[in-house]
């Protein structure tokens, strides 16, 4: 169980709202509301789009051929799944609910891959390289995200939301290295020797 250590007091509280803490850092005070809205406002972004992965991935699990790659987009899936608790858990530290905003880069992204299944013949290697150039592009928008709410965290003193952070963010690596691993041991061979 992970413990939030913050120093809030009545009169910490920002824009006289009560609503929005406001954190001892090592910054100056008069940029810490700024950057805590700022850092809110990207953990609602990517609450998002990790709910819309949950509901996106099957579909791609479907449309994938080669077995390994089905079994990375399951295994994917069920991170993605603790991933969204994981954000819950940041929002129920931070006492903020736990709303999405629509993350129109995830959005984008997840209507790429749509794309690239439904213009590549179905049980193609083809359509599994495809897959996995989509899946590496929002691996990668995870990553630059988590990496950037990671050292957000800390920024603001919040080590133990940096610490829940660190953990997704490694997990997006590890997903994206076996997408590569996959790719370069097996599907774009047989996408190669395909017509």
């Amino acid at each position: 169980m992970y413990t939030l250590n913050l120093h809030i007091t009545a009169s910490h509280m920002s824009n006289g709202t009560g609503s929005e803490p406001k954190f001892k850092t090592k910054t100056s005070a008069g940029a810490q509301p700024a950057l805590m809205k700022l850092f809110l406002d990207s953990l609602r972004d990517i609450y998002w789009a990790e709910n819309h992965l949950v509901k996106a991935l099957p579909k791609m699990m479907q449309s994938a051929t080669a077995e390994k790659l089905s079994a990375a987009i399951a295994n994917h899936l069920e991170e993605t799944t603790e991933q969204v608790s994981r954000l819950e858990q940041i929002f129920e530290l931070l006492g903020e609910e736990a709303i999405a905003k629509k993350c129109d880069a995830m959005e984008g992204l997840s209507k790429e891959g749509e794309v690239i299944v439904e213009s590549t013949e179905e049980g193609t290697a083809t359509r599994d390289v495809g897959i996995i150039l989509a899946s590496q592009k929002i691996e990668h928008y995870e990553i630059a995200t988590y990496g950037g709410l990671t050292q957000l965290a800390a920024t603001l003193g919040l080590e133990d939301i940096a610490d829940l952070l660190a953990l997704t963010l490694a997990e997006e690596k590890q997903a994206d290295e076996l997408l590569t691993e996959i790719a370069e041991n097996s599907v774009n061979y047989d996408a190669a020797e395909e017509v």
